[in-house]
């Protein structure tokens, strides 16, 4: 066994609540376009506005976050937090 253990960056907890959310929003907002949504809610324009905003409210989250999947991003997400960790 090799003396130096790798330890593989994974995604966090946030990226995958913050992906779910997204998800969850947009396939409410295509559900609801179709006339079968999610989130059964009796006005059909109260319904529409809730779901806008959730949808937007998840795409802008989803977009600002730093969101890394890839191995070579969660990696440089390691890098990165020690950098700043030691103050550089």
């Amino acid at each position: 066994m090799n003396a130096h253990t790798y330890n593989a960056p994974t995604i966090s907890a946030g990226t995958i609540a913050r992906t779910a959310c997204l998800l969850l929003a947009l396939t409410n907002q295509v559900l609801s376009a179709l006339g079968k949504p999610i989130l059964p809610i009796e006005s059909q324009t109260v319904e529409q506005l809730v779901t806008a905003g959730i949808t937007t409210v998840a795409a802008l989250v989803a977009w600002w976050k730093n969101n890394s999947f890839t191995p070579a991003a969660l990696q440089a997400d390691q890098t990165y937090d020690k950098l700043k960790a030691q103050g550089k």
